[in-house]
């Protein structure tokens, strides 16, 4: 308890590191936008805009991915897999509640194609009562939290994390006009130094007997830090609320995105509830650690993505034709990144988790190995919410993820007395087995078809597929000694067959293209440049 009574203190040491040396720079990111609700000093540069906010984030992603994977790594060699589960038992449920804490309205705000202060305004304060509520409700359900689990410490953990739906509450709608005015850069060093302060905050405690309440102060940390950075770098500041401010289409679409968030966040987090439920803290301990080391990198590629496309979709969302090239153009870029890394990580299951959580993770190596399998189709379906929510479909989003949400739920169920691994087996087979229909049913109404989005996907899964049959046939040829070599020879396995690739006409011009997409990051733009 002695680590969550100091949580407050952690705040004032964070606000000073965070605060400090940085002012003058976000201060020079301010004044570059002296109206923070036009956009339409947007459309000159839309794509050379997007290009290089995708590089500046993609950067960003880079440091953080590294932050965060120390983390992993350290506090997994520190911690037990019980001190992970324990937490997981809270984050599962309070997922939920965060995926709905901002009502869509962030969303909302960039959709919308002419806001002002007013409006934002209410829906600042509309955030503000929904965390200070999310944050009560938390409070009120801890002890009904440790009765469900059967963990009496589930109820301190739940206490402690509640504030963050308050705190996060406080940044919804400037970090909603950071994303309308596509200012990237300002976001990707934000982003960046969240990680730098809190995880060796997090790190520190660990080592100096925090035990689970390491995991619990990272979060805490992360959303307060990013709550001071975004205050300073958005030049605008509510006012109080007023009636008669026409919101109500505003609230009306944001419920619609926040209701899909919460059925997609409660399909993704429901296998963590059940497994903590039904087989205790020491397997889900596992079972979250493997899916957390294997959601960093989907969270470090789908964040940024979705920072860059639903701007970027919401300003052309009249354009159908040339929504449905930028859409396909995007999620070409999102494979070809995306494709080799969870082929790597499935190749190498075994000695990534031995390198990253140590000896006694072992029983996690066959259920990070079986997510991986998943994970490309989780990934896949990220653009179509993009999509949808750029073109203001939300209604028909929900209705998908409605759909979706029941069978990936059921497919866990069904897993669930098989152990872990029936749970992962089950929610990969069925994420992969629906990711056609969730396609076409997205593509309504659109120029887009499946036959377009697999000529977009076909090449980077295609050579993605022959680096792993040439990984495994070296491991299971040359049969190397220790993790560090069976590393290197999957990794010179991929390497060689994509620089193979290159004298595939098809394939090399698709990766060219990707390439020349982030030559051109400083290149001025042009009509053509833009019309492209």
């Amino acid at each position: 308890m002695a680590y969550s009574e100091n949580i407050s203190s952690l705040f004032c040491i964070t606000s000073g590191l965070s605060v400090g040396p940085l002012i003058f720079r976000f201060r020079m990111s301010t004044s570059k936008s002296t109206d923070p609700f036009s956009t339409e000093h947007l459309h000159a540069d839309l794509k050379g805009r997007s290009v290089r906010g995708g590089v500046v984030t993609v950067t960003s992603q880079v440091l953080q991915f590294s932050v965060l994977t120390i983390s992993t790594v350290v506090l997994a060699h520190i911690l037990t897999p019980r001190d992970f589960g324990l937490v997981a038992m809270v984050t599962g449920i309070t997922g939920l509640a965060q995926s709905f804490a901002d009502l869509g309205l962030s969303e909302a705000t960039i959709q919308r194609p002419d806001i002002n202060h007013q409006q934002v305004t209410n829906l600042f304060w509309i955030n503000v009562a929904i965390g200070l509520g999310l944050t009560i409700l938390t409070i009120a359900s801890a002890p009904l939290l440790a009765w469900f689990y059967r963990e009496p410490q589930v109820r301190n953990i739940a206490l402690a994390v509640s504030p963050v739906f308050f705190i996060c509450g406080l940044r919804v709608q400037h970090d909603a006009l950071l994303k309308r005015q596509m200012r990237f850069t300002a976001l990707a060093i934000r982003d960046a130094i969240i990680c730098l302060v809190a995880v060796p905050i997090a790190i520190f405690s660990a080592m100096h007997g925090a035990g689970y309440w390491a995991i619990v102060i990272l979060p805490l940390v992360l959303n307060f830090t990013a709550v001071v950075q975004s205050w300073l770098m958005v030049r605008w500041r509510p006012g109080l609320p007023k009636r008669g401010v026409e919101i109500r289409k505003l609230i009306s679409f944001g419920g619609d995105v926040a209701a899909s968030y919460l059925i997609l966040t409660a399909a993704r987090s429901m296998d963590n509830v059940l497994i903590g439920w039904y087989w205790g803290a020491g397997p889900l301990g596992l079972y979250s650690r493997a899916y957390n080391l294997l959601m960093i990198p989907i969270r470090q590629l789908s964040g940024p993505a979705f920072s860059v496309a639903v701007p970027g979709f919401s300003i052309i969302q009249s354009d159908r034709e040339r929504l449905a090239h930028y859409y396909l153009r995007a999620v070409a870029i999102l494979v070809w990144i995306a494709a080799p890394i969870f082929g790597f990580l499935f190749v190498c299951a075994s000695p990534i988790i031995l390198l990253a959580l140590g000896n006694r993770w072992n029983d996690a190596a066959p259920v990070f190995e079986i997510l991986v399998i998943g994970a490309l189709g989780q990934l896949l379906i990220q653009p179509t919410i993009w999509l949808m929510v750029g073109k203001g479909d939300t209604r028909r989003l929900r209705n998908l993820l409605s759909v979706v949400a029941v069978i990936i739920i059921s497919s866990f169920a069904i897993g669930l007395p098989f152990g872990v691994k029936g749970v992962a087996v089950m929610g990969s087979t069925v994420i992969m087995a629906i990711l056609p229909w969730v396609l076409k049913f997205s593509f309504r109404d659109t120029p887009l078809t499946l036959r377009r989005f697999l000529g977009a996907v076909y090449w980077p899964i295609a050579v993605c597929c022959g680096g792993i049959a040439l990984a495994e046939i070296t491991l299971h040829v040359w049969k190397p000694t220790g993790a560090l070599l069976q590393l290197a020879a999957a990794g010179l396995s991929f390497a060689v067959v994509y620089a193979m690739s290159l004298f595939i006409p098809a394939a090399r011009k698709d990766l060219m293209t990707v390439v020349s997409v982030f030559a051109r990051r400083k290149a001025p733009a042009t009509p053509a440049a833009v019309a492209g």
